[in-house]
């Protein structure tokens, strides 16, 4: 009797093996619906049951409640994430709920190139249709231009939030590091030079060379005399789209550095840290001219005599150009 009570007993047993690894066979080795590969996306917050309902409502799984079931049964305790998911074509139930447990939260791009205006980061911001809510325009200068990642749905703010927070902190790396032949008093005076030699050129191994060159007209009293400050009170940073005006250039103002000596009231601009680096380091030079000379750099000089001289390069070649009579 005891032998037959232990071979029931075992029977049982086995039926339930079989049974349970019929059961989890059908978990992990069956295929969901979805044919190809599909973004999913979890709200904060979300239930697990609420997923399951959702994963059947954009038919990437047929049944819900066989999802849910299984999943507390073989899922473990892992919650879900938050976010936007990639999930594969054909995947199963159990790598649906692994990549919604445990895996990558797909990230976007935005990118905010080395000087640009902050009324063109606030519109990059604005047209960016994956994210949300509503962000004033940054204060000029507050923003560091580089790529960040953001998720759909998060907000403007919170990555307006990293990309100044981003100027903060390198901000504070670098102002220890100056030299002692740097004319910027405060780190606002190091952006708003740095703005500057930003939109003066557009040639990186310049930077340097022009901010020495600034950094020597500050120091012995010199307008700075740079165009992009009569352009930006006019369009706040935005192109200006034909040549500038006398008027415009004879303009007083908080930024025209034609018709002041010194720095203007701020940044004209975000820079980028090579800008920051090279005001806080500038070149050691006697330069204290520079004008345009047909490549995208500049021809730079000690004296009026020869800057003169380059100028006269520069108007021979635009009237080759057609640019001039």
């Amino acid at each position: 009797m005891a032998r037959k009570g232990c071979s029931f007993l075992a029977a049982i047993a086995l039926a339930f093996l079989a049974v349970g690894g019929w059961f989890a066979w059908g978990w992990w080795g069956t295929s969901a619906v979805g044919e190809e590969d599909q973004t999913f996306i979890v709200p904060s917050g979300s239930s697990l049951t609420a997923i399951a309902g959702k994963l059947e409502d954009e038919s990437i799984i047929s049944d819900a409640r066989g999802f849910l079931l299984r999943a507390k049964v073989f899922g473990g305790g892992e919650a879900i994430k938050a976010g936007e998911f990639m999930l594969p074509a054909g995947a199963s139930p159990a790598t649906i709920l692994s990549t919604l447990q445990s895996g990558d939260v797909i990230r976007r791009m935005i990118t905010i190139p080395e000087g640009m205006p902050s009324i063109l980061v606030y519109e990059a911001l604005m047209a960016e249709p994956l994210l949300t809510g509503d962000i004033a325009v940054p204060a000029e200068g507050s923003v560091l231009p580089q790529t960040y990642d953001f998720e759909r749905g998060e907000s403007r703010g919170a990555v307006l939030a990293r990309m100044q927070q981003a100027m903060s902190e390198t901000i504070a790396e670098l102002w220890p590091k100056r030299s002692a032949r740097t004319v910027a008093k405060t780190p606002n005076e190091a952006v708003t030079l740095a703005s500057i030699v930003e939109k003066e050129t557009g040639k990186k191994e310049e930077r340097g060379m022009v901010a020495g060159l600034y950094s020597n007209r500050v120091r012995t009293g010199m307008m700075l005399q740079a165009d992009p400050t009569i352009i930006y009170p006019i369009t706040k940073g935005k192109p200006l789209g034909r040549r500038i005006r006398r008027s415009e250039i004879a303009a007083i103002n908080d930024y025209n550095t034609y018709t002041m000596v010194g720095l203007p009231r701020g940044p004209i601009t975000n820079p980028g840290r090579a800008s920051i680096e090279a005001v806080l380091n500038p070149v050691d030079t006697d330069v204290l001219f520079m004008v345009a000379d047909g490549t995208g750099g500049h021809a730079f000089a000690k004296t009026l005599d020869e800057h003169n001289a380059n100028v006269e390069k520069w108007f021979a070649i635009r009237r080759e150009r057609g640019e001039m009579d």
